[in-house]
């Protein structure tokens, strides 16, 4: 399995849903051209890690709720949107970790981290 590089900070409960597999598109404002591993960071915490596959949209709130299943965004969609149109992450391969791990705090606000400060566990062991 590869690491991440980066994390990518996502609230309570959707981070635990993505690792979980339970939600496969992250619902943002623009679009992204990074693809590969991505760590889910909530809370201080690295929980897990899921691919980043592709992006679709630009969508509609409207649109989007015909999606609901893959996002699980709900009524937080329009407060989000303020009109604008929205895309969806595309995401696969979740796997949460046996422990989050710390990440270290950053400043203002921020939407990805770099994980190389991560203390990862020794390779082999059952944490990998």
């Amino acid at each position: 399995m590869q690491r991440p590089q980066r994390g990518l900070i996502v609230r309570q409960p959707y981070a635990g849903w993505i690792v979980d597999g339970e939600k496969v598109w992250e619902i943002r404002k623009h679009p992204t051209r990074r693809r590969g591993p991505i760590g889910i960071v909530s809370n201080g915490q690295l929980i897990g890690q899921v691919d980043l596959v592709g992006v679709e949209g630009p969508f509609t709130v409207e649109e989007l709720r015909a999606h609901e299943e893959k996002h699980r965004a709900g009524k937080f969609l329009a407060d989000y949107a303020q009109g604008k149109p929205l895309w969806a992450w595309v995401l696969a391969n979740p796997r949460r970790y046996p422990r989050p791990l710390p990440v270290p705090p950053r400043q203002g606000r921020v939407m990805w981290v770099d994980l190389a400060e991560v203390a990862w566990p020794e390779e082999g062991g059952d944490d990998d």
